[in-house]
């Protein structure tokens, strides 16, 4: 991929009506539309774990979307990158607002099933290093150019450890969907603040993670491996937050530029933020 310019959301679901699920080629251009109007350059949808064939035939009208995007010079809207699998091979205890009932079993007939004739357009997929024959589909996805984030996971330290030297880049919305830090188990929260390398997916709106949560994490992570992302979802822009049937949260509330400006207005230093959703993202994806 040649070089963007400008902020990129690398997990975005939908936003102002639309998303990925059951989503026409024009569904996804439009999401990309509204995410201009943001003032965002570069987006990766984001496919929910569902069935194989549901996924496939998500992938489908995103690839479609793409041609068309390309076909019409990229005249509007943010540029569509590529696409970001959240699973399906994640852990059902951590499902968060996913369906945990689609979760699929990390083996390497499921991932040729789900992913071929799409390696070209994925760009991440999410997986939960703990599962069995998880570090197995970590390994060969990595070899395949696909960036691996882990996350929707139970993983202690050493698993996601393990994780990461198995060929995983990066932690998808930290603390959010998965174990948390305990005096005596850091987890994969842990991990993914303490190791230097791993690059962490950081949901900055006002309700998934305390403000005071977001200040450690600037003080503890090197701001260069910190991504923020939107995680938003189709009724995003139409009803904030938005939560499900268990009082949690569904999916993110506004826009990676939006949330940068509340951060920033809230004290955080504007350079560091805007690398976050500028700079970090594109080494990220191999657009430098």
């Amino acid at each position: 991929m040649s070089k963007l310019i400008g902020p990129i959301d690398v997990h975005i679901h939908g936003i102002g009506g639309f998303d990925t699920k059951d989503a026409s080629p024009e569904d996804i251009i439009k999401i990309g539309e509204i995410q201009a109007e943001n003032g965002v350059a570069g987006i990766l949808p984001t496919v929910y774990p569902r069935s194989i064939n549901d996924m496939r035939k998500d992938m489908e009208n995103i690839k479609k979307a793409m041609e068309l995007q390309e076909a019409r010079g990229y005249a509007m809207g943010a540029k569509i990158l590529g696409i970001h699998l959240e699973g399906p091979f994640l852990n059902p205890s951590n499902s968060g607002a996913l369906d945990g009932e689609s979760f699929l079993i990390p083996t390497e007939y499921n991932m040729r099933m789900l992913i071929d004739g799409f390696e070209d357009v994925i760009k991440i997929i999410t997986v939960a290093p703990e599962l069995d024959g998880a570090l197995g589909i970590i390994k060969m996805i990595t070899n395949m150019g696909i960036i691996v984030n882990m996350g929707h996971s139970d993983a202690t330290y050493k698993e996601a450890e393990a994780g990461f030297n198995a060929g995983a880049k990066g932690i998808t919305h930290i603390f959010n969907a998965m174990r948390g830090i305990h005096h005596r188990e850091p987890g994969i929260a842990g991990f993914g603040l303490i190791n230097p390398h791993v690059y962490i997916e950081l949901i900055s709106d006002p309700f998934h993670i305390h403000i005071k949560t977001i200040e450690m994490i600037f003080k503890i992570k090197d701001p260069s491996r910190i991504i923020i992302v939107s995680d938003a979802v189709k009724a995003t822009g139409l009803i904030s937050p938005v939560a499900h049937n268990s009082g949690g949260l569904q999916g993110g509330s506004m826009s990676i530029t939006e949330a940068v400006k509340n951060l920033i207005d809230a004290g955080f230093k504007k350079d560091a933020i805007l690398r976050c959703i500028e700079e970090n993202p594109q080494r990220y994806l191999g657009l430098h």
